[in-house]
């Protein structure tokens, strides 16, 4: 299973995640691809996660979990309730509740123009998900912009400190250049590199 999880007013229409999703229907993948569109209320944008994994991944079988801003400080509370996953954080949210309560009030999905409120329940529910300390981070990915305009990626390197790190000096919070990084980000989750051509087989990643 390899799960998606965007970030705070985004959607599985972001740039990233319809790369991703291209890159993974090329390799054969998508049989294992998921990318919801997550609830605005934390508490529930986590239990549909918990849903999804419950549902469709098998024990002994791959779990990878990306996730871009809000969505890497979902993927990572994820993760620490399952060790085996492999995971994948692109300029994640560390302190949740106090970067983001900055912006209650009524907003708009940035791709569905959608309105939805964001309020005090809702930081606090981010407060109660905070992960203080990862476990073991070798099964962690940090991909982190020093040139991101919303979050300090220092804070990122220093929360995922024992992980490995690929540091980009420059480019920003979206990440406008991730095709670049895409490699690192498949044979980091032991995914094909190379898209699957019509006569050659599609073998599955056995890790």
């Amino acid at each position: 299973m390899i799960l998606y999880l965007h970030g705070f007013r985004s959607s599985p229409s972001s740039a990233k995640a319809q790369i991703m999703q291209q890159a993974l229907q090329a390799r054969g993948q998508m049989a294992r691809w998921h990318c919801p569109q997550l609830p605005i209320d934390p508490q529930q944008a986590i239990d549909r996660c918990v849903a999804l994994i419950q549902q469709h991944h098998q024990p002994g079988q791959p779990l990878a979990l990306i996730g871009s801003s809000l969505g890497g400080f979902y993927a990572t509370c994820l993760a620490e309730r399952w060790p085996e996953a492999r995971t994948v954080v692109l300029n994640p949210v560390v302190h949740a509740a106090r970067d983001l309560a900055k912006y209650q009030g009524t907003l708009t999905n940035f791709h569905t123009g959608e309105p939805f409120d964001f309020g005090p329940a809702d930081v606090q529910a981010l407060a109660r998900l905070e992960c203080t300390q990862i476990s073991r981070p070798e099964r962690y990915f940090l991909v982190a912009a020093t040139g991101d305009e919303i979050l300090d990626w220092r804070e990122m390197a220093a929360h995922y400190a024992a992980a490995k790190q690929k540091i980009i000096d420059g480019s920003d919070h979206g990440l406008s250049d991730f095709p670049k990084h895409l490699p690192d980000i498949l044979a980091f989750l032991d995914l094909p590199l190379e898209p699957v051509s019509a006569d050659q087989p599609n073998h599955q990643p056995t890790r």
